[in-house]
């Protein structure tokens, strides 16, 4: 058994009232103001766990309803809070040139097959492929500001366009391959022929690859008139399509390069440990084959923050992304172990500058740890897109009031977040606590006896349980 929830949580009492309008009636409004405070304060973020814990909740039934068929628009939820959001954090904000625009993608796994477009996506950090919805984030930084900024859910081309249900239509006596290299090749042999089915034409029309995604994002951040100068991002974005976007919008970036990208040897020069020029063969050489001809001695230490990295950097010509520069860091003195190679179109910035604006990238990584660990950010267990959708919009909006507390009253003080969002959690629970235990003895002091206000208060976890 829980303890009931009584009121609003205190953040969202203090800041909903910025979305009020966007919702038809004191109902839908209560379900929005119950669910966030649901998801910061609850252990079990399920819609029947918030029935049976906030008292003043309708039935599970009523707050399903909420998601599938009442009529409110994450995408107007979601622009409120960015325009709220800018507001409140404008005096903490560092300049537009030190704001960075962050892009990433994150797994949310479940058992089973019944929720609308999930699929097996690939997870790089173990190498398996589970059950999971993939969605496409971006998230802003700003010193001590950052928050999630929009999604788009990527949907793998065979889900988006039910192939291999069209494969059993057009190609009845063939096998599907299991194994990726064969059904690559398989590819090549049927989709030809689906294209010329009109309804799998207009799905394969739908589709959009993550680098889609990645721009839409990124258009829709220009829109919204987000300050930021650079835009950061892991290899699997770094695209020829998408690097030519920025460009044409103006805009710095930053992401880590592939080992087994080619360079082009005539576009720099690399010189051995005595000044003499290493003769490099052919037009092109990989990352990883350069690397060992580097002296020891052409690192240099950078400290970022209290971590020191041993790099060399030099400005080089990449096949499809032009001139560039290169950042090759190591953690080790010894140049031994793992090292990490960074790319920006800065040709101009040193290392210290490109490896310091690239560690901006972190806040998505515990966005998405406080998100999945504290919000509840793949707990839920609505099945249709749409709601799912909309369960999405509510975390960024309880993440982003959360955020808000977390700020330093004065942005002079501190570059960071004074508090974890787990810290802000737990406080608020501890405000709820603190508000039960007044409401509780006031109802004592106004004569009620204590097992009384306990069924009150207790009513609906007993009925919940018995059921």
């Amino acid at each position: 058994m829980q303890l009931p929830i009584v009121a609003p949580a205190p953040l969202v009492t203090a800041h909903a009232g910025a979305f009020r309008d966007l919702f038809e009636n004191r109902c839908q409004f209560r379900h929005f103001q119950n669910y966030l405070t649901g998801l910061m304060v609850l252990s079990n973020k399920s819609m029947s766990n918030m029935v049976r814990c906030v008292l003043d909740s309708a039935d599970k039934t009523n707050l399903s309803r909420f998601f599938t068929e009442s009529p409110w628009f994450q995408d107007q939820v979601n622009d409120r809070r960015l325009g709220y959001l800018l507001q409140q954090t404008k005096s903490a904000r560092l300049p537009k040139d030190k704001s960075a625009l962050v892009l990433d993608d994150t797994l949310c796994e479940h058992v089973g097959s019944l929720f609308e477009y999930i699929d097996r996506h690939y997870n790089h950090g173990d190498d398996t492929y589970p059950l999971a919805h993939n969605p496409v984030t971006s998230h802003y930084v700003s010193g001590p500001v950052r928050f999630p900024v929009d999604l788009r859910l990527y949907r793998r081309y065979e889900e988006m366009t039910r192939w291999e249900e069209f494969v059993r239509k057009h190609f009845p006596d063939r096998e599907i391959p299991k194994r990726k290299k064969e059904r690559t090749q398989f590819h090549k042999v049927v989709d030809p022929v689906l294209l010329q089915d009109p309804d799998f034409q207009t799905l394969d029309q739908q589709f959009r690859t993550k680098i889609a995604l990645a721009i839409e994002l990124l258009e829709a951040a220009l829109r919204r008139k987000l300050p930021f100068g650079v835009v950061l991002f892991d290899s699997w974005y770094l695209a020829e399509e998408f690097v030519a976007v920025l460009q044409r919008r103006k805009k710095d970036w930053i992401s880590i390069l592939k080992k087994n990208r080619n360079l082009e040897t005539n576009s720099f020069v690399l010189k051995d440990a005595d000044g003499k020029r290493i003769p490099l063969d052919g037009p092109h050489i990989s990352v990883e084959d350069l690397v060992p001809l580097i002296p020891a001695t052409a690192y240099r230490a950078v400290t970022v923050g209290e971590t020191t990295y041993w790099t060399f950097t030099l400005a080089v010509r990449i096949p499809s992304l032009g001139k560039v520069r290169l950042v090759i860091s190591f953690e080790k003195a010894d140049l031994t172990g793992t090292y990490a190679v960074l790319v920006t179109n800065r040709v101009d910035w040193t290392a210290l500058r490109v490896i310091a604006t690239y560690l901006l990238r972190w806040p998505i990584e515990t966005f998405y740890q406080d998100g999945k660990g504290h919000l509840g950010l793949d707990e839920y267990r609505m099945r249709d897109a749409e709601a799912i959708q909309k369960h999405w919009c509510l975390v960024f909006v309880a993440y982003s009031l959360l955020h808000l507390d977390c700020l330093p009253p004065s942005p002079t003080k501190s570059r960071l977040p004074i508090k974890t969002i787990g810290e802000a959690c737990r406080q608020q629970a501890q405000a709820l606590i603190e508000t039960l235990i007044l409401q509780t003895h006031e109802r004592l002091q106004q004569g009620q006896q204590a097992h009384e206000v306990l069924a009150l208060l207790f009513a609906k976890q007993q009925v919940i349980a018995a059921i």
